[in-house]
């Protein structure tokens, strides 16, 4: 790319200084030879000037030359020195001239100055116009971020967690390595490369990894930096952007955030021509338009592809859908494993135990997990990271912050205790539970007064009728602990009453568990709004079904209540002594806890 030269002040300072000393080196060559004054009327008197011219301030004439023929002369000048003062130095022996007064600085500055700051000001405005006129002209560039083939140092030993994603993507590192190999069998790669998954899997990282490991220059920008406020800029963008990529090719586009642009057509609020319709169709004419032998791979990451205009997602776009799910256990702990080498461990550190403990985390929360935890272990002065800190952070980062200094009255606080007993209690009696592994009831968070902490310990992915109806009961367990011990309950079990609605919603409604209605899917298609503004959920059953719905919610919920009930008056004494031990500790872990039984 070639080089522009700007212009700089100082080459103005370099040009003045540079005729300032040819002008002083040409005046010296030249000049005649300055004698003093008094030299001046000694050779006066003795008849060896033989022209003069005379100013206000000097003589200057010729001179005969010493020792050379009578023509001989040279130029002379002298200062002119006043007549009275130098008839009285004449007397005596002393060598007397004049001098003029320097005002070359002056003269200089006086016009100089002026000209440096008309200058300077013409400079300033000429800049911020400029400025300015560049601002609005590149509104039509694009703004990706583009790496080159050393600025991206991210390979695949830096993505953890997602080994199918990966497995998806060596085909594209492969074709962007050796392209002529796909054309040998009339192959071709696919055009667009659509990463789908939950906030914090990794897309982005993954996108990297792949143009890190191909070594091809990476455009990176996100969906909404297309939109602006002046129509067409959007899709002058789009241009603009495929352009360059075509200049840099092979390459890879990488657009984050694709719902941004992308969204479905034809419902915005300001109809069907509004700028994003407009950029999303130059984005589908761009993708028709660039040939895949040219080497230019577009990738996409969205988090909402159900909102997607259908158009981007047909095959001849993005061909190919890479879902980048939420890791699982042994996904989590390679994940951690890659965070875990930025910080000093301590050897008590179970990586196998710290990622059953994070059950549906993702990427970005292990990655928060790990910093958590080294700075409460820099907060307590440890030179190591222990297994403490990370158990720690794990509950920081479910239940919220501890708030010690949070008062509560000591009523409050006891009928919290018993509360969260009585979860624990029927969560250990019940089979196909979480296990329990704390109790705490220090507050945490906006709201919580205090809470049980269930660790699973393994993924699942299915859930039978018995743990689902068992799972209902354990969230029901505290306010049946309040009931039972006080006669009363207070409203620390909304939370517990929300989750505990929503699973014997979606029994009834979803898993077709009910007995009164058989095997039969109520819930009615979940479809976006963007898509369709009248597909909200509308029920598709009569009124008289969804009074069985209703009955139907109301008799699991009322029949879990109950096992909860029986569960804790069977078990009363030890829910008496484990509420007293947790107000004492404050905290219990599962094995104090599994000692009450």
């Amino acid at each position: 790319m070639d080089k522009k030269h700007r212009f700089s002040i100082w080459y103005v300072f370099l040009a003045v200084w540079a005729v300032l000393l040819i002008q002083s080196y040409l005046a010296s060559f030249f000049a005649a030879q300055v004698i003093p004054y008094s030299q001046f009327l000694t050779l006066l008197k003795s008849g060896k000037i033989t022209e003069i011219a005379i100013t206000a301030n000097q003589i200057q004439g010729k001179m005969k030359v010493e020792g050379g023929k009578a023509e001989d002369t040279k130029a002379f000048k002298t200062i002119r020195v006043d007549p009275e003062f130098s008839n009285m130095l004449a007397q005596y022996p002393v060598v007397f001239k004049g001098e003029i007064e320097s005002t070359f600085l002056r003269d200089l500055l006086s016009w100089v100055l002026p000209v440096l700051i008309f200058v300077g000001i013409w400079y300033f405005l000429m800049k911020r116009m400029g400025s300015q006129q560049a601002g609005f002209m590149t509104l039509g560039k694009n703004k990706a971020k583009i790496y080159v083939e050393n600025e991206l140092n991210v390979t695949f030993d830096d993505v953890a967690g997602v080994d199918e994603a990966k497995q998806e993507l060596v085909e594209v590192i492969d074709f962007l390595k050796n392209p002529g190999k796909f054309g040998l069998l009339g192959g071709r790669i696919p055009k667009g490369i659509l990463l789908v998954g939950p906030p914090g899997t990794g897309k982005t990282l993954l996108a990297k990894a792949v143009a890190g490991e191909s070594g091809v220059p990476f455009f990176s920008i996100s969906g909404s930096e297309f939109v602006e406020m002046f129509v067409g800029m959007g899709a002058a963008r789009v241009r603009d952007l495929f352009v360059q990529a075509k200049q840099k090719a092979p390459c890879i586009i990488f657009i984050d955030e694709l719902d941004a642009l992308g969204k479905a057509r034809g419902f915005g609020a300001m109809g069907g021509h509004d700028e994003r319709e407009q950029t999303l169709n130059q984005l589908l004419v761009e993708m028709d338009g660039f040939d895949p032998k040219v080497g230019v791979i577009l990738m996409a990451a969205t988090n909402r592809p159900e909102i997607l205009d259908p158009a981007l997602l047909r095959a001849g776009r993005f061909d190919r859908h890479v879902l980048v799910d939420r890791p699982d256990r042994k996904g989590r702990e390679d994940i951690l494993k890659v965070h875990l080498k930025k910080i000093k461990t301590a050897p008590d550190l179970d990586v196998e135990r710290l990622a059953a403990m994070t059950p549906g985390m993702v990427g970005a929360d292990l990655a928060n997990l790990v910093n958590e935890a080294a700075l409460l272990a820099v907060r307590r002065d440890r030179v190591d990271v222990s297994m403490a800190e990370f158990s720690e952070a794990v509950e920081r980062i479910v239940g919220g912050l501890e708030k010690k200094n949070r008062l509560i009255n000591p009523k409050e606080r006891e009928t919290v205790a018993y509360h969260e007993m009585g979860h624990a209690l029927v969560a250990l009696s019940l089979p196909g539970t979480d296990p329990v592994q704390k109790i705490s009831i220090i507050p945490r968070g906006i709201a919580a007064l205090g809470y049980t902490m269930q660790v699973p310990t393994e993924d699942r992915f299915l859930m039978t009728r018995t743990e689902l109806l068992n799972k209902i009961a354990t969230f029901l367990g505290g306010r049946a602990a309040e009931e039972i011990v006080f006669g009363d309950i207070s409203t620390g079990a909304h939370n517990d009453l929300s989750r505990a609605t929503e699973i014997a919603k979606s029994m009834i409604k979803e898993y077709g568990m009910s007995e009164g209605l058989g095997q039969v899917y109520l819930s009615g298609e979940r479809r976006s709004m963007f898509l369709d503004p009248a597909a909200r959920e509308a029920s598709d059953y009569s009124d008289e079904t969804a009074r069985t719905i209703d009955r139907e919610i109301k008799g699991l919920l009322d029949a879990q209540y109950t096992v909860a009930k029986d569960i804790l008056r069977e078990k009363k004494e030890s829910l008496v002594r484990g509420a007293k031990l947790l107000l004492e500790k404050e905290k219990l872990d599962g094995e104090e806890i599994k000692a009450l039984l």
